[in-house]
């Protein structure tokens, strides 16, 4: 995420609790089970002209096929080996997969998931479906999702996701909900479910959600809908699987910061459904896989698929897209048909030339798509696999914005990270590349941090957040790591820095990593070490 951040306007509304009973995005062995939470502090209704919100009650229209999350029980590409062929499938896309090859590939047991949203016309509730076929390299005797819309910075503009239903090999399980950093009043943002008998390691297990989504008005983050023109962005909007390979349950809690806290492995979007009105446009993560006729008159079923991704995001509305391959790679813009402070192809422009300097920087590009959503409230920019959302800025007074977020895609994206527990491996990184497309290093390269956070680059989110001061983050880890790994590049030398870096991120590709990792990939020059432990991004 950018560090470019505006005053966040005074929080919007917390809507109503969304009933219990949902009718699913499809039938399934799951139940209609309430999840446990708290009741919703009472606040004013919205004041916009907007109808009132959907029911939640009302049939959904996601695909009825089969299947526990609301899609085509028929996996599309149930063979591992046969993934890149069909999720793939064109001459930009296995360009793409031939130039990655080098690069260590995805974790042959990762989760498989099937998506469904229905997105309404009025935007303000949102029922979904999933499903989850989950391999753990443990034994465990729970599964346990994160529901990131329940964070501070997101629930205080009244978005809310509630799980409703859900089963575990079939059976009926009641979710815990504990509130991990959840403010008062809202579920909280980590889900268990118990499973009886536990999983070996190894061993699969399919787990059947049910959930809805309620949207909070105008919001600055990546969940909402624009009372202006009706566009609504979904991202990280939905029951996350928070297992990491190696150490189990992801479980750190929310924090109040702007800013990505999120731990998630890859996973193969076998299927991503979206049932929106017929006039609007969907942008998605992965490949397009086109549309079919929805069961709800005027609305259409938008489908998406993709190999390996952390994280979904999908926008909808009247927008406005532009499409074109860049070396290779399907890259589709989309901005509000209302217009935008930038045009829609200055936005495309931007995004393909930092896709083609940073490939020149770091490898080739990760994705064979990228979808890149300008949405009216955003304050900067938010990075997801093969996604981003932008803010409605001008361009021209954040000209480093974007570099930024495409950097991400190498940074988060390929070479994922707890975003909580060492958000410099993601965040440091970004502005680290951000910064070769600026053409000011020396000016970068000397900056020195404030008192309270100097030389402490490896902190996590929790620490920075207890300082109670959000610029200080943004100096400590942005600005700061940023310019740490500027000097160990002139300390090892450019080119030799350039292709360690290389190294690191073929050699680490599609996994979770630590600054361990970090540690081992420039081992073999004490300068870049010394400069890293001085800022304190690895252990002195």
């Amino acid at each position: 995420m950018s560090r470019a951040r505006s005053r966040l306007r005074v929080a919007a509304v917390v809507l109503g609790l969304v009933a219990a009973g949902l009718a699913g995005c499809a039938p399934s062995a799951v139940g209609g089970l309430a999840t446990p939470s708290a009741a919703p502090t009472a606040t004013p209704a919205p004041t916009d002209s907007a109808p009132p919100p959907s029911s939640p009650n009302q049939p959904s229209a996601c695909p009825t096929d089969g299947g526990g999350g609301g899609v085509s029980s028929k996996v599309s590409y149930a063979d591992p080996s046969q993934a890149t062929t069909e999720t793939t499938g064109t001459t930009a896309a296995t360009a793409t997969q031939a130039r990655n090859a080098q690069r260590a590939g995805p974790w042959k047991d990762r989760p498989v998931v099937k998506l469904c949203f229905d997105v309404p016309a009025d935007r303000r509730v949102v029922q979904g479906t999933e499903q989850v076929v989950f391999t753990p390299d443990r034994r465990t005797c729970e599964v346990v999702f994160r529901t990131w819309p329940n964070k501070p910075e997101t629930a205080s503009f009244g978005n809310r996701l509630d799980v409703t239903s859900a089963a575990v090999g079939g059976a009926v399980v009641t979710p815990k909900v504990e509130a991990a950093g959840a403010p008062t009043g809202t579920p909280g943002t980590l889900v268990r479910l118990p499973v009886k008998g536990c999983i070996a390691a190894g061993k699969k297990a399919t787990i059947d959600l049910a959930f809805t989504l309620t949207l909070g008005a105008d919001t600055p983050e990546r969940v909402g809908y624009s009372t202006e023109d009706r566009t609504a962005w979904l991202a990280t909007a939905y029951p996350l699987l928070a297992w990491e390979r190696g150490r189990g349950w992801v479980t750190d809690p929310a924090v109040r910061l702007f800013g990505e806290t999120v731990t998630s492995e890859e996973f193969r979007l076998a299927q991503l459904d979206v049932v929106a009105p017929r006039a609007d446009q969907v942008l998605g993560t992965g490949r397009s896989m086109g549309t079919e006729p929805s069961s709800r008159s005027g609305s259409v079923v938008h489908r998406f698929s993709a190999d390996a991704v952390r994280d979904v995001a999908v926008t909808v509305g009247r927008m406005e897209l532009v499409e074109r391959t860049v070396d290779g790679v399907r890259l589709h813009v989309g901005a509000p048909t209302i217009g935008t402070s930038t045009p829609v192809a200055e936005w495309a422009d931007s995004t393909e030339a930092a896709m083609k300097e940073l490939s020149t920087h770091l490898g080739p590009f990760p994705y064979a798509d990228l979808w890149v959503s300008i949405v009216p409230d955003i304050t900067s920019g938010i990075e997801f696999p093969g996604a981003i959302q932008f803010g409605d800025v001008d361009m021209a007074g954040f000209p480093q914005l974007v570099p930024h977020e495409v950097a991400h895609m190498w940074f988060y994206g390929l070479v994922g990270n707890n975003q909580a527990r060492d958000p410099w491996l993601d965040e440091s990184f970004a502005e680290y590349a951000e910064a070769l497309t600026s053409g000011d290093l020396s000016a970068r390269m000397t900056f020195v941090a404030p008192t309270l956070v100097h030389n402490k680059v490896g902190e996590s989110m929790r620490w920075y957040d207890a300082l109670g001061n959000p610029d200080l983050y943004g100096a400590g880890v942005y600005r700061q790591g940023g310019a740490m790994l500027l000097r160990a590049r002139q300390a090892a030398g450019s080119a030799t820095f350039d292709r360690l870096l290389r190294d690191y991120i073929d050699t680490n590709a599609h996994r979770i990593v630590t600054d361990q990792d970090v540690a081992k990939a420039f081992a073999s020059e004490p300068e870049v070490l010394r400069v890293f432990r001085e800022f304190g991004a690895l252990p002195r």
